[in-house]
């Protein structure tokens, strides 16, 4: 287990004390919305300088490859639940908006499982449009969290590179399993 990995298991902690200062928060209580968002906050910075430290030494690995996505998926994931259904908030992720980014990952993790399944190795690499999506999803949060006006702004910028991103990536997976099964169109 490198540094980069401990990093990444280190966020994956962190989402159920995310989870749990969202669901006891209320009106009365903002210490556990700040909570929230400095717990968020932690483990953006966190991927950012987990995936630094990978690149720089090098360090590089099969566990990290899952856990670094696992990590951003299930913080991801829990922050649009938790501020999609909580009460409490003048502001939240409309149901819509949760619905289409969970259902990406979903998708995603559903091809992920069938194309090692069929291929019984997984290659994971980010693409562009899915490094844009982490970021303005995790920017969403956070101006939620924060409760700006302008939220609304963000999220649906969050929306498009979801969107893009999830139909970028069913592509990827179809080719790859179009390759499996047909090995001649490898050229």
């Amino acid at each position: 287990m490198n540094f980069a990995n401990k990093i990444s298991t280190f966020r994956v902690l962190s989402v159920p004390f995310f989870i749990a200062s969202l669901v006891y928060y209320v009106p009365g209580k903002e210490y556990l919305r700040w909570l929230a968002l400095g717990i968020f906050v932690m483990a953006v910075v966190s991927d950012a300088v987990d995936g630094y430290i990978a690149r720089k030494s090098k360090q590089k690995s099969e566990a990290g490859m899952i856990l670094d996505p696992l990590a951003d998926k299930l913080l991801l994931m829990s922050a649009f639940i938790c501020l999609g259904l909580k009460r409490g908030l003048l502001i939240r992720f409309p149901l819509w908006v949760m619905l289409i980014v969970i259902s990406r990952d979903v998708i995603i993790l559903i091809g992920v499982f069938v194309i090692y399944m069929v291929k019984q190795h997984i290659n994971i690499s980010p693409t562009m449009w899915g490094k844009l999506t982490t970021v303005f999803q995790m920017l969403a949060v956070i101006a939620i969290l924060i409760q700006l006006r302008i939220s609304f702004m963000v999220w649906w910028l969050a929306i498009i590179f979801t969107v893009i991103s999830g139909i970028d990536y069913i592509k990827r997976g179809f080719k790859t399993l179009y390759v499996l099964d047909n090995p001649r169109h490898l050229n």
